[in-house]
């Protein structure tokens, strides 16, 4: 058996059992969760959610880049569409982890990743690569200075340890921009 049959029978156990109609396209916590790729650092099972209660964006290292940022200027579009607003007591959760692959990126294609994180070659070597507590305060200060990210949300930043399964909060939650 292969493992689309595998995740073909799972999904049918989904329909027939916990399948919901009731879900919306705006999540019931009005959040967002920014990780990392890395099947260990599933958002769903290390903070338990429930279906359709956040949104959740993962890329290489849970970095910001230029399609993060362009995702998170079309989001308030969909939201609007669907009749609400994005911003105001919104969650912009931004998680990063222990032993993260980014690093293994770093060492041995970092002109890719500098592609990936659309910055220069000489700027990555600024970017905390190696340190996820720094790297996660540099990103979401990253965050609030993009005027182009609604300015409402509460931001935090946190660092999943891979070997204990316990987060870290590094960057409290607070406001992305003050007067926002």
């Amino acid at each position: 058996m292969t493992f689309v049959d595998t995740i073909t029978l799972r999904n049918d156990e989904f329909a027939k059992e916990r399948y919901s109609t009731d879900l919306k396209i705006i999540p019931s916590a009005k959040s967002i969760i920014i990780g990392c790729l890395d099947p260990r650092v599933d958002p769903v099972d290390v903070f338990g959610l429930k279906s359709g209660e956040a949104a959740i964006y993962r890329n290489v290292g849970g970095r910001i880049n230029p399609a993060l940022v362009e995702a998170m200027v079309l989001l308030p579009i969909v939201t609007r569409a669907a009749g609400q607003e994005m911003g105001l007591g919104w969650d912009l959760i931004i998680l990063h982890h222990t032993e993260c692959g980014i690093i293994g990126c770093y060492k041995h294609a970092p002109d890719l990743l500098a592609i990936h994180l659309g910055v220069s070659r000489s700027q990555l070597d600024l970017m905390a690569i190696a340190d996820p507590r720094k790297a996660v305060a540099m990103d979401v200060e990253s965050y609030r200075s993009n005027k182009d990210i609604p300015g409402g949300f509460m931001i935090s930043g946190l660092v999943y340890d891979v070997a204990t399964g316990l987060i870290e909060v590094v960057v409290p939650p607070s406001r992305l921009r003050l007067g926002a």
